[in-house]
């Protein structure tokens, strides 16, 4: 069993931070991509960030230069460091590792249950 847990959502009002959290446990081997998505009302899901094991990032071109995607591989834990935040940031944000279990015969999508951001005034 994996369970994928975020932490850290809430009300922020524009300009202000918020620092996501979402650590990933249960019988896991490996884990190559740690990321978030969030998805806002009646849009689709869209990347925000993510980052392989050996640090490599990626982001959504939205939030370049204003969010920070961090891991540690030893707690299995990612972090998302968002400043300078819009209210058109408003959204859940999911958590999605990519990993394998020892019951997995490839690497799998794992998906938080989200937590709502939201920026306003």
């Amino acid at each position: 069993q994996v369970q994928v847990v975020e932490s850290g959502g809430g009300l922020v009002q524009p300009g202000g931070s918020l620092r996501l959290s979402c650590v990933a446990s249960g019988s896991i081997l490996s884990i190559p991509v740690l990321g978030w998505y969030r998805q806002a009302p009646g849009k689709p899901r869209e990347l925000v960030a993510r980052v392989t094991k050996d640090g490599s990032t990626n982001y959504g071109d939205l939030v370049k230069d204003r969010f920070t995607i961090s891991r540690d591989n030893a707690k299995n834990t990612v972090y998302l460091q968002m400043n300078s935040l819009r209210p058109e940031d408003t959204a859940v944000y999911y958590c999605i590792a990519v990993l394998r279990s020892r019951w997995d015969t490839s690497d799998s999508n794992y998906w938080g249950q989200g937590t709502q951001v939201t920026v306003s005034s």
